[in-house]
């Protein structure tokens, strides 16, 4: 691996990045400098910044039907941005949205353009209708405060650190049932359905039965949820209706969360009120062909401390890479069609296609439609790493 371009305009740490679907090598990166910096990969400057915020950027998305609207987090609140009709230096909103009591961690949209979640770190996930501008659901009490099974970790937790929609159940037309996946501090991952305000399926990966086979590297940090992460649509056929889990003990879940779904069953009022939990070790509910989860973890060629950001690769073909990165600085490049096989044959070898050696910690990533120029990645600094995959 060469030594990456850096790009320069943020004055203070850089906090997350998204690349442009329709314009290949448009990316967005945000800092805690409360900017929003645009480069275009073909050129060596800025493209231009946007001064938006007195306050760190936690979360950019694009719009995902019109990708000139940008959604930015900044403390309690969603900022909206129609970038063509900013004037110079003049960085007013089309829309703000103050729902959140707590920090903000992620924005994201849905794949239809009608609903924006946020996720904060009181635990709740506001449900924002674009369309109408008003709240549509709060979900909350799914991630709680919890005392931590590690004595020197011991406090208490209830941050919401990621959220998805899923986008293969955007509203099932019988049951009118909208779902998201949500990741905590809590070390709990949660698939809500969110037009009825409540948890499908509650996975705690905090308990004891849950770690995954005790591996003698892999480090000992309690197994919060730092990231979760689902494909999209034009990419599920390749790599099915999975969601990838990323963990503060290095360890990368890979869920089929389809087969999660089906088997999750309204009992009576009370349990579909609370959410099914899982209790056993033996990896989640198979699919149709009688798989589980698949655990990426140090004995594969894993992250030796916790995973901060994934993401599927646009480059080449589409979902073939799931790229993450780390606090132990290194993003690795896994290959999903062999992962996939993997759950079928049960051989491992060869999951890995790429380690890049970093040197610092990685606060986010994504990767571009493109040749070369890729991979971008922002650390804990103020400079912005751009990579070439293969």
């Amino acid at each position: 691996m060469t030594e990456p371009r850096r790009l320069r305009g943020h004055k203070a740490t850089a906090t997350c990045c998204i690349a442009s679907r329709d314009k290949p090598g448009l990316v967005a990166t945000s800092g805690e400098d409360g900017c929003i910096c645009w480069f275009d990969m073909r050129c060596k400057d800025v493209k231009f910044v946007m001064d938006v915020s007195n306050e760190p950027i936690s979360s950019l998305c694009f719009n995902s039907g019109n990708e000139n609207i940008i959604y930015v987090s900044t403390g309690n609140e969603v900022k909206c941005f129609d970038v063509h009709t900013l004037a110079d230096n003049s960085w007013k909103p089309l829309e703000s949205y103050n729902y959140n009591k707590e920090e903000i961690n992620q924005v994201t949209c849905n794949s239809r353009s009608s609903f924006l979640a946020s996720a904060d770190d009181g635990g709740e996930i506001k449900i924002i209708d674009i369309r109408q501008k008003r709240i549509f659901k709060t979900l909350r009490a799914g991630h709680t405060s919890v005392s931590l099974l590690f004595k020197p970790f011991a406090c208490s937790y209830c941050i919401c650190s990621s959220v998805q929609f899923i986008p293969w159940r955007p509203w099932e037309s019988r049951s009118l049932r909208f779902y998201i996946v949500t990741g905590g501090l809590d070390s709990k991952f949660i698939i809500w359905d969110f037009s009825k305000g409540r948890p499908s399926k509650i996975v705690d990966f905090g308990l004891p039965d849950m770690h995954s086979g005790g591996n003698a590297g892999q480090c000992l940090n309690p197994a919060f949820v730092h990231s979760v992460k689902v494909p999209d649509v034009d990419i599920l056929d390749k790599i099915g209706k999975i969601c990838v889990v990323a963990r503060g003990d290095g360890v990368i879940d890979v869920i089929n969360t389809e087969s999660e779904l089906t088997a999750t069953k309204p009992k009576s009022s009370t349990k579909s009120r609370k959410g099914t939990q899982s209790k056993g070790s033996d990896g989640g509910v198979p699919d149709e062909n009688g798989r589980k989860w698949l655990h990426l973890d140090y004995s594969l060629g894993g992250h030796t401390a916790a995973v901060s950001c994934m993401t599927f690769s646009l480059f080449g073909e589409k979902g073939k890479f799931l790229v993450s990165g780390g606090n132990d600085k290194l993003v690795k490049v896994w290959d999903c069609s062999r992962c996939l096989d993997s759950w079928q044959t049960g051989d491992t070898n060869e999951l890995l296609h790429l380690n890049i050696n970093l040197t610092k910690k990685v606060n986010w990533l994504c990767t571009t439609p493109a040749e070369s120029d890729n991979l971008v990645v922002c650390d804990t600094t103020k400079l912005v790493k751009v990579y070439t995959v293969s």
